[in-house]
C-alpha cells in the first residue's frame, strides 16, 4: 500500500520563476520544488534528507497534466520522463493531484516519493505551469 504525503502549502518565487509545495505540519516536511529552465522543468522532491531530482520537458509535463482525468481506483495513470527517471501522475476524483517522482535502479527496484497535492495546491501549480483553462474545465 502506498503512503501518500499531503502537500497543501504553496510558495511562489517570481524572481527565479519557481514554486514550492510543502506540508508544514509533518515532522519530515516533504517538499516539492519546481523551476522553469528553458525547455525543461527542474523538479526537486525531498523528504527529510532524501532528495529525488528530475528534469522533464516542460511541454510534455503541461500536455500530460492538461489531458489528465480522474480514474477511480488508480492513483497514477500517466508518466512524464524516461524509463529510468520519471514523474508518475494521477488525478483523484476529489481533485487531488498524485505525484510519484521515481528513479529506477534496474529491473530489481526503484526509489519513489509518494506525494499528494491538495486541490487548491494543484490549482496553483496548474496556474504556475500555465496549463490551459480549457483543459482545466474539461477535468472538472
Amino acid at each position: 500500500m502506498r503512503n501518500y504525503q499531503p502537500l497543501d502549502h504553496v510558495t511562489l518565487d517570481e524572481e527565479v520563476n519557481s514554486i514550492q509545495l510543502e506540508h508544514r505540519d509533518s515532522d519530515w516536511e516533504p517538499v516539492l520544488a519546481m523551476r522553469r529552465e528553458g525547455l525543461y522543468v527542474t523538479i526537486s522532491a525531498s523528504y527529510g534528507p532524501l532528495e529525488l531530482a528530475l528534469r522533464p520537458r516542460y511541454e510534455d509535463l503541461v500536455r500530460t497534466l492538461a489531458r489528465l482525468q480522474a480514474v477511480e481506483g488508480l492513483t497514477t495513470t500517466r508518466q512524464v520522463g524516461t524509463s529510468d527517471a520519471y514523474l508518475a501522475i494521477g488525478l483523484s476524483p476529489d481533485g487531488s493531484l498524485m505525484l510519484r517522482p521515481t528513479i529506477v535502479a534496474d529491473a530489481t527496484g526503484h526509489l519513489s516519493l509518494n506525494l499528494e497535492l491538495s486541490p487548491d495546491a494543484r490549482e496553483q501549480l496548474y496556474k504556475w505551469l500555465q496549463v490551459s483553462e480549457s483543459s482545466a474545465a474539461a477535468r472538472s
